[in-house]
């Protein structure tokens, strides 16, 4: 037998531990910067199954922001109350960020969220509407994953939908495009629906800030471990004609 020693391939790095409240790698974690908010308002953020973008996903992050905020991963739910795990008076005070084609530039360009009807029309008394709401609904996923929640949930037709007229376009940039001009992150919708509804600018500004040591982390991970950040496939734009009738 050779008495030569054998070469063997070096043994494959452990992948670092998951954070147990973003569910993050840790080294892409920020929870430990994260700046509790209060808010009159509910949070709840459905997230499809098979959204898997943990590096870049931002559901979770936001949620930290609330302390009534919750998050539920699945396909569909009894009704609004057993999503949220408590009673609910009316579904139809809590807001729904509506996937169809209307845009808020095109209905009313001064406002950055309007209520509308179920016939996709600005609803009238847009400020009692918006006042009243109680809670807020956001569907975390690709499009067609934000889409096949909505058709599994009936009991969304019973809540307020509004779309959002965002002043600029999400922060994510060239790292995760999305498949329309006005399409934000969740942490930014969140942002930028729950600020209008409490007239609090304060909520966009945390979560925004939040978002952008999110993407600083992952840019200098990325640099120093690729293989945690994998970049999400593109995310193909909505084909509304063939579904316009039925939303």
């Amino acid at each position: 037998m050779s008495d030569q020693p054998h070469d063997h391939p070096p043994l494959a790095a452990e992948p670092p531990p998951d954070c147990p409240h973003c569910q993050k790698p840790l080294p892409l974690c920020i929870c430990d910067s994260v700046t509790p908010l209060e808010s009159r308002l509910g949070l709840l953020i459905l997230q499809h199954p098979q959204e898997q973008d943990r590096a870049l996903g931002t559901a979770r992050l936001a949620a930290q922001h609330f302390e009534n905020a919750v998050v539920k991963v699945g396909l569909s739910w009894p009704s609004l109350a057993k999503a949220l795990g408590r009673p609910i008076d009316d579904p139809a005070r809590w807001a729904i960020l509506y996937l169809g084609s209307a845009k808020a530039a095109e209905l009313d360009p001064e406002s950055e969220v309007v209520a509308l009807t179920r016939k996709g029309e600005v609803a009238e008394n847009q400020r009692g509407i918006l006042k009243s709401i109680e809670g807020v609904i956001l569907l975390d996923g690709t499009w067609s994953q934000a889409k096949a929640l909505w058709w599994r949930n009936p009991w969304m037709l019973k809540c307020q939908r509004v779309i959002l007229g965002p002043r600029r376009p999400s922060r994510y940039g060239h790292l995760r495009r999305e498949p329309r001009s006005d399409g934000l992150s969740t942490i930014e919708a969140a942002g930028l629906l729950m600020a209008a509804l409490e007239r609090r600018p304060e909520i966009a500004a945390t979560l925004e800030a939040s978002f952008e040591r999110m993407l600083k982390r992952y840019q200098e991970v990325e640099k120093a471990h690729p293989e945690l950040t994998p970049r999400p496939k593109p995310r193909g734009k909505p084909d509304w004609r063939r579904r316009k009738r039925r939303l």
